[in-house]
């Protein structure tokens, strides 16, 4: 298994290679040359597996025994769930009015991200022991990834992770779950801008090639692939989870919901849907809607501004992982993906070609949910159900409840079986909660967290991030 970029033009690397990478050097992602195809044997056999396991699996069909023999990947992915909270990893709530909510939030942070990232951790250690190297992590993160990726990494000798939040965008929870990180390698820094924003000097670093080279640079991002073959196996759980029965034929369909932001979660669940898992995936998102306006008109263009809306980590305009879905839907086609990404990032406007916006809205469903909807979404839940949702769990709800008489959510109709992702805690969004007139249910250990010290660098207005953060990286790179 190799993994190329989405635009062509860089040789194609091992998974170590794809892994220690954040945007190939060609400005594209990477991606493997090829996608498994399941067959149903396949697919009744990993139906009784549990979370972790289908982990094991998904991982093994793209991480080579050659590089990491499957014993120790094993091994590693066990470690990497250890400190869940939940004794599956995963659960799915099963809740009134036919509302499946696949809890994805039971890791240290209460955010999916644990569960990629955990993985993505281990996975960076196994290599970075076997090779006695120190890496450099540069990380933009619009609420959840900084605090899970630090985490992952926290502490380990041969890592220096630097973690760029949107100051004022984050909630204060997400924000406090970074910056009471005291480790000699964790470096926060609290910018005065947007999560788009704070992406530009993280994008400038890695395309400075020499920099990148001589400092060790990579990604923890859901540019990463390591982050995207872990998630795939959110789609298989859903699938196996809440299909009547595999032994028709054809094999049930699926609906699955899901919450996009950056398109990390609903890359992961095109490239299910392409090994042969019969899923329908529709994207949810918020007032920042470029995914639903490309899904729905082949628009991927800008909208004026951010809107900070209550799904805080999904306020993104510029949603990376869509060129891995384009490359996918276009048959690999890394020269119609370069010209088309080439001219986004000159004009940000961007009409998909005819046949290519067929193909994706073929793929995908979406949706877009205004703060009202989002507000809705949880009081009904909690009425019905006295369930607490988080805003952006509460994105796909409102989806769900929608159906199918909403003129604005446009996609499938049809009773088959749907389940809605959940990527992040209630407990963590109290300000939202309270908005929907609903009272927070807050675990110890994130009321720890107001109490504790805290530590961070700004970056304001008007200052060059990108310099302040290269001598950030060549100051610590002097202490080795």
């Amino acid at each position: 298994m190799e993994y190329v970029s989405t635009r062509g033009g860089t040789r194609a690397v091992d998974f170590e290679g794809a892994l220690f990478s954040g945007y190939a050097p060609d400005g594209g992602l990477f991606m493997p040359q090829s996608i498994p195809s399941l067959d149903r044997d396949t697919l009744q056999r990993w139906s009784s597996l549990s979370y972790p396991e289908l982990v094991k699996e998904l991982c093994s069909l793209f991480v080579p025994a050659k590089l990491v023999p499957r014993k120790a990947l094993n091994e590693l992915i066990d470690r990497a769930f250890s400190r869940f909270r939940h004794k599956n990893v995963v659960h799915l709530s099963r809740l009134k009015d036919g509302l499946n909510i696949l809890e994805l939030w039971h890791g240290v942070t209460h955010a999916f991200k644990d569960l990629s990232l955990s993985c993505t951790g281990q996975f960076l250690q196994y290599f970075l022991e076997k090779k006695q190297k120190h890496v450099n992590i540069l990380v933009g993160t619009s609420g959840d990834t900084g605090s899970s990726a630090i985490e992952s990494v926290r502490g380990q000798k041969n890592v220096d992770i630097f973690v760029l939040l949107p100051k004022g965008f984050c909630t204060q929870i997400q924000e406090l779950q970074m910056t009471t990180v005291i480790e000699d390698n964790v470096h926060v820094f609290a910018a005065h801008g947007n999560s788009d924003e704070i992406d530009e000097p993280i994008k400038e670093l890695f395309a400075d090639v020499d920099f990148a080279g001589k400092y060790n640079l990579m990604s923890l991002n859901s540019i990463n692939w390591s982050r995207i073959m872990v998630q795939i196996a959110h789609f298989f759980y859903a699938y196996f989870h809440c299909a009547p029965s595999l032994d028709t034929t054809p094999l049930p369909v699926v609906e699955i919901v899901v919450p996009t932001g950056g398109g990390g979660n609903i890359t992961a669940g095109c490239i299910a849907q392409q090994m042969g898992l019969p899923i329908r995936l529709t994207a949810v998102v918020n007032s920042n809607d470029i995914i639903h306006r490309t899904v729905q008109h082949g628009d991927f263009s800008l909208a004026q501004s951010v809107k900070a809306t209550l799904a805080s980590a999904m306020d993104i305009q510029e949603p990376y992982n869509v060129e891995r879905i384009l490359w996918l839907l276009s048959g690999s086609d890394s020269r119609l993906v370069k010209t088309l990404m080439e001219q986004f990032n000159i004009s940000k406007r961007l009409k998909l070609p005819e046949d290519l916006h067929r193909k994706l809205s073929e793929t995908l469903g979406s949706c877009s949910a205004s703060d009202q909807d989002i507000v809705g979404a949880m009081r009904r839940c909690w009425e019905e159900n006295q369930y607490l949702l988080c805003p952006h769990s509460a994105v796909a709800a409102h989806y769900h409840y929608s159906q199918p008489h909403s003129f604005l959510c446009l996609s499938f109709l049809s009773s088959i079986p749907r389940c809605c992702l959940a990527p992040a805690s209630a407990a963590k969004f109290q300000d939202a909660l309270l908005q929907a007139g609903l009272v927070p249910q807050i675990p110890p250990e994130i009321t720890a967290l107001t109490a504790m010290e805290t530590r961070s660098t700004p970056l304001e207005r008007g200052q060059d991030w990108t310099q302040v953060l290269r001598g950030q990286i060549e100051a610590v790179a002097q202490q080795w």
